[in-house]
């Protein structure tokens, strides 16, 4: 099966296995909580319910099960490695592997893969449409109005910081946490919100008037997704790039991942807005008509290796852009390699295999880290112990340029 860089004796594989760990507690207690959310958003029959029931016995104390013969991606499954852990605990194997496959099993519970009335129902949509329909959302599509007086190079950090703390729009992460808005969490005010700042590197990519060609991969819809749209059309508009692309998943996957139908969801929210915002949805409408912005969703986007096992057509594309840029948390671990790294490990290092410029912007809210300096490290540890590694209250932007 194919595996991320030769693993380092100081960077282990992280596993859900350790009781008071952050991996075990997605596996113990978000995984459920998502199970539960799912079977009260819909009046699913008691197949479908049943199904969910059988998924969460499954999880919190059963082993992987193989998914059925009929299965639409069944060989793609085995050649990710489901033969290899069929019949294992959920806590023993990869936990990025895990929780790809828990949301791969969700989907079969509620029928998303069998002909009938839920086939291709998104079990995550009531969530992701009333957060476009937040009050939080009203107001930052109104802060765009003041953006517009500002020059073209502030507005494009401000949008990129904006897609950047979008971030922290992550259904999945406010389950684990308790809260209905903000992750709830605090940041200790004597150490840096950005634990790590490439933005200069980024923009010396993407000169304007030049022929640059922009991969944005997607992390969050909704709230997060919008911000990311909002840079791409300014990007477009303000000439740094020509052309942008825009990684989708294809089908419902983390809870809140965005799909080509939340794409949907968020230009009609644009389009519905007064103001700059819906300016920003009619630029990116006709960006989408006339082929300057283009939409891939690639099966490997929902599935649970990490970057280093690009399948070849995957790493053919991304080598031909001019910058790629990971959005979150998900995107950051699959990039480096979801392994236990010092902090302080090069992130140009751990991210050589992949195949072209790529930048990753990422809210904190697992314990993967490189990159960052010692003495960042040391103020974080000293003020917050590990706790600033899950809680959502920093952030990076790193680029490798080559």
């Amino acid at each position: 099966m194919p595996d991320s860089p030769a693993p380092t004796p100081g960077a282990p594989v992280l596993v859900g296995g350790e009781p008071g760990t952050f991996p075990h507690s997605v596996l113990a207690e978000r995984h459920p909580a998502i199970i539960r959310q799912v079977r009260d958003a819909f009046p699913y029959g008691p197949g479908i319910r049943g199904a969910l029931d059988a998924l969460l016995e499954s999880c919190t104390g059963g082993v992987i099960e193989p998914l059925p013969a009929d299965a639409p991606d069944r060989d793609r499954w085995h050649a990710w490695g489901l033969g290899e852990y069929t019949g294992r605990s959920w806590y023993e194997v990869p936990w990025l592997w895990a929780e790809s496959y828990f949301y791969r099993r969700l989907l079969e519970a509620t029928g998303y893969f069998t002909p009938g009335p839920w086939q291709g129902i998104d079990p995550f949509r009531p969530s992701k449409l009333a957060e476009l329909d937040s009050p939080e959302t009203e107001q930052e599509l109104a802060a765009l109005d003041d953006l517009t007086t500002r020059s073209p190079d502030e507005q494009a950090q401000a949008l990129l910081h904006g897609s950047l703390w979008g971030n922290r729009a992550d259904l999945g992460f406010r389950l684990s946490t308790g809260t209905s808005g903000s992750t709830g969490a605090r940041r200790t005010p004597d150490t840096p919100a950005l634990v790590a700042d490439d933005s200069a590197a980024l923009w010396a990519l993407l000169p304007p008037g030049g022929t640059n060609t922009l991969c944005l991969v997607a992390d969050n819809a909704g709230r997060e997704l919008i911000p990311d749209l909002l840079l791409l059309a300014h990007l477009l508009d303000a000439g740094r790039v020509a052309r942008a692309v825009l990684h989708l998943k294809p089908q419902p996957y983390y809870v809140s991942d965005a799909t080509t139908a939340d794409l949907l969801d968020a230009l009609r929210r644009l389009a519905s807005a007064p103001g700059a915002a819906r300016a920003y949805g009619r630029r990116l409408w006709g960006a989408l008509n006339d082929g300057t912005l283009t939409v891939r969703a690639h099966p490997f986007s929902a599935g649970p290796l990490p970057y280093a096992a690009l399948p070849g057509d995957l790493r053919a594309e991304f080598a031909g852009y001019t910058l790629t840029v990971l959005k979150g948390d998900l995107n950051y671990r699959r990039l480096v390699g979801d392994r236990l790294w010092p902090p302080t490990t090069s992130f140009a290092d751990v991210t050589a295999h992949f195949p072209g410029p790529v930048a990753a912007l990422r809210t904190l809210k697992s314990d993967v880290i490189t990159g960052l300096d010692a003495d960042t490290e040391a103020a974080l540890v000293a003020a917050e112990g590990q706790r600033w590694r899950t809680s959502g209250t920093h952030a990076l932007i790193q680029v490798r340029e080559k």
